[in-house]
């Protein structure tokens, strides 16, 4: 059985999922290896233009699995403490890959985000929940801290820091509706059917648009997360309109199309 499945619904948009519903899609290494490996292959991959992510089941993910984590790789010989340091390091990994990933990522989150399910959600860059979505900070429910795998960092920047140190420090769940509201995510799709199909239309939606305009509009809201200024980080951004402008005849097609009434095709060259 594979634990993570990977289809193409259109061709443009590929939808990751992952594939262990009995145990609500728990972040067990023999899950999490090959999650990581299909999104670096994706990555490269220069067809796929958006990259959907979502659970098998009735969950999304509800974090570390309590009961068979499994085995990190490259871990054979290590003492406890260091073996416990490689695989935070392997689980971190996944965090930033989702986010260095070309494509922009669509999370489908269909139930259950909890402890580092919720880190997965924040990776994404665009999340959409079916009704049945619930998101919860579970570490300090288990007695442990509430932050990991970036989620510290992250959920402020998502809703702001004292609803995020709420959330973090209560351990409450944080319903679909609640999460719209607070901007956890963009949309609750009220047919859970229709939650994945959602999210394709969206990737769909984004690979009408120059493949380095989107690229590089990823890349600038990642990067503004951590930037020092705003007049540094508006530098960053011209830098990439300028590329695209003298490099690309997508500004000319853009204001001929519309003039002529009909989608823009961008050639992303001149």
């Amino acid at each position: 059985m594979s634990f993570v499945l990977v289809d193409r619904p259109v061709p443009e948009v590929a939808v990751v999922t992952l594939n262990r519903p009995e145990r609500m899609n728990a972040m067990a290494f023999d899950v999490m290896v090959p999650f990581r490996d299909q999104l670096v292959d994706l990555s490269h991959d220069n067809a796929v233009r958006a990259v959907v992510i979502t659970g098998a089941g009735t969950g999304f993910c509800s974090g570390a699995d309590q009961e068979s984590a499994g085995t990190p790789p490259y871990v054979d010989g290590l003492t406890r403490p260091t073996y416990a340091l490689r695989s935070m390091e392997m689980l971190e990994d996944i965090t930033l890959t989702l986010r260095k990933l070309h494509q922009p990522v669509i999370a489908a989150i269909n139930g259950a985000a909890i402890g580092g399910g919720l880190c997965l959600t924040l990776a994404c860059d665009i999340r959409v929940a079916a009704p049945s979505a619930y998101f919860r900070a579970a570490g300090i429910n288990n007695g442990l801290t509430a932050s990991e795998l970036g989620l510290s960092y992250l959920l402020p920047r998502a809703i702001g820091s004292s609803r995020a140190a709420e959330i973090m420090l209560t351990g409450r769940d944080v319903g679909a509706a609640e999460a719209e509201r607070i901007g956890l995510v963009s949309e609750v799709v009220e047919d859970p059917t229709a939650l994945v199909a959602r999210a394709v239309e969206i990737g769909q939606r984004i690979a009408g648009w120059s493949q380095p305009g989107v690229e590089l509009t990823k890349r600038t809201l990642v990067n503004g997360l951590d930037a020092s200024s705003l007049e540094g980080h508006m530098a960053a951004e011209g830098l990439g309109q300028l590329y695209l402008r003298i490099l690309t005849d997508n500004f000319e097609e853009a204001t001929l199309a519309r003039k002529e009434g009909r989608p823009a095709k961008f050639s992303d060259t001149r």
